[in-house]
């Protein structure tokens, strides 16, 4: 499950890369479940929205919830027609340019790692998105598409973001797209290589989101103590 990620870039990189707008935006370098986003949909492909990351906050305390929206396995959309439906309506494409997964070395042991594209750049992770209305307010929330990580992240974790190409990047926001195009796109998805490194055990705390978090330290455990696992 991908339970972090990164976007720590300026509004304006973020605007040049996707040849929009400047969008109102701060860096987030521990970004984590029932915070805002900028994502682009295919309903609004030539700007930035702004949606929760798999639950509204005043919903992130059922914790079932939240854990059924963060991901979406790119074999379930395939296997599951409902899911199928969801994925021609509701596309969206989440900026990136890291994210993280705990390697898990003992019972009690998890050590953090940080997983960035060879060139460094940023990426693009496909995902679904859904409106929700409660008290008479619309919401939006979005949930991360995840294939079978590979290479280095497949020794720390099972899932990886489905990262889009910017040739699929245009299919899965085109308006029109047809339902067997965008199975295809999932089917041959197979995962890229990442680089990656340990970080920081402060990205445990959610509130803790600063630059330090995208550096290489040595490995520690979550709880601060250096370990000779990596």
């Amino acid at each position: 499950m991908i339970e972090r990620f990164s976007v720590g870039v300026s509004a304006s990189r973020l605007a040049s890369r996707y040849k929009t707008e400047e969008p109102t935006f701060l860096p987030r370098y521990n970004g984590a479940p029932s915070q805002l986003f900028p994502v682009l949909t295919n309903e609004s492909p030539q700007g930035f929205s702004y949606f929760y990351w798999g639950v509204a906050p005043q919903w992130a305390k059922n914790k079932s919830i939240a854990e059924r929206l963060i991901n979406v396995r790119a074999e379930q959309i395939i296997e599951k027609p409902v899911l199928a439906k969801s994925l021609k309506k509701y596309r969206c494409v989440i900026p990136a340019d890291g994210f993280y997964a705990w390697k898990k070395v003992g019972k009690k042991i998890m050590i953090p790692w940080r997983f960035v594209l060879p060139s460094k750049e940023l990426f693009s992770m496909a995902g679904i998105w859904e409106e929700y209305e409660e008290d008479g307010d619309a919401f939006h929330t979005f949930t991360i598409i995840t294939t079978l990580a590979k290479g280095l992240s497949a020794t720390v974790s099972d899932r990886q973001p489905l990262v889009l190409s910017k040739e699929d990047e245009a299919i899965w926001l085109k308006k029109d797209a047809e339902e067997s195009e965008l199975l295809d796109l999932l089917k041959r998805a197979n995962g890229i290589d990442f680089d990656g490194f340990t970080v920081s055990p402060q990205l445990n705390s959610i509130q803790f989101d600063r630059p330090s978090l995208l550096l290489p330290v040595p490995a520690a455990d979550q709880f601060g103590n250096l370990t000779l696992f990596d």
